[in-house]
């Protein structure tokens, strides 16, 4: 996640960026797109906003070698991680986020916890992607819904590029349009002001294609496999919460 948080704050060409990891792979990974990489974990104090993108089991870790000042701002990206456990390990101002892996296309959806959210960190978000602002207790559905979210459109498109390849499409064809129609219509809910059953109304004409396919889906139980999957994903991420809670 840290490294689709840089590549795509490096597509603007307007920030300074420092990788920090004591990976070499991973200073590797985001070298071309970096200003600079280094494994000198002490890079981070000459930086205004430091992002922490580490997992969850290391991230106590990271904080107690990383030293900040009051006048700094750390965003936490660890999923699970409470603002107020990486609060008490730094003296910098903290800002918890849930972005997602689009960040790097600048297509991100992420969710950040309103306290401590500045105009800067917003500005960060703005180069990523959409981002919306909540009351930190709702950060594990959250963190199901966008975070956890991609893999859940990946096995849809999935689902429609194999619908297309057994209609006689090449798999890169079938992949390509299914891709695309999920893009292009997600963009759509985003721009235009109609209501998702609206939209579906919209695409439905009597007595057409879309209805019929739409009939079947409505007489199936695939939305509630969905809702069933975001609800464990978001379980997951209050027992991880729960595990940081407890120290």
């Amino acid at each position: 996640m840290g490294g689709a948080f840089l590549k795509g704050l490096a597509r603007t060409g307007s920030h300074h960026l420092t990788a920090i990891d004591l990976d070499p792979e991973a200073l590797a990974g985001v070298e071309a797109d970096a200003s600079e990489t280094t494994d000198d974990i002490d890079a981070a104090k000459d930086a205004d906003i430091v992002v922490l993108a580490v997992k969850p089991d290391i991230a106590e870790a990271v904080l107690e070698d990383l030293d900040l000042s009051a006048d700094q701002t750390l965003v936490t990206l660890a999923a699970g991680v409470s603002r107020a456990f990486v609060a008490d390990r730094t003296d910098a101002s903290v800002v918890r986020i849930m972005p997602n892996l689009a960040a790097e296309t600048g297509n991100m959806a992420a969710a950040a916890a309103d306290e401590n959210l500045t105009d800067e960190v917003r500005g960060l978000l703005d180069d990523l992607g959409e981002f919306v602002e909540i009351d930190e207790g709702l950060m594990d559905i959250t963190t199901a819904v966008n975070g956890s979210g991609p893999a859940f459109v990946f096995y849809l498109i999935d689902a429609m590029k194999q619908a297309g390849v057994d209609g006689g499409l090449e798999p890169d064809q079938a992949e390509t349009l299914a891709a695309q129609t999920f893009k292009g219509a997600a963009e759509t809910v985003l721009r235009d002001d109609r209501s998702v059953d609206e939209l579906i109304d919209a695409v439905c004409s009597p007595n057409g294609t879309t209805i019929e396919g739409m009939e079947v889906l409505w007489d199936s139980d695939a939305d509630e496999a969905v809702i069933d999957a975001v609800a464990a994903a978001e379980e997951r991420s209050q027992e991880l919460a729960e595990a940081f809670d407890d120290e």
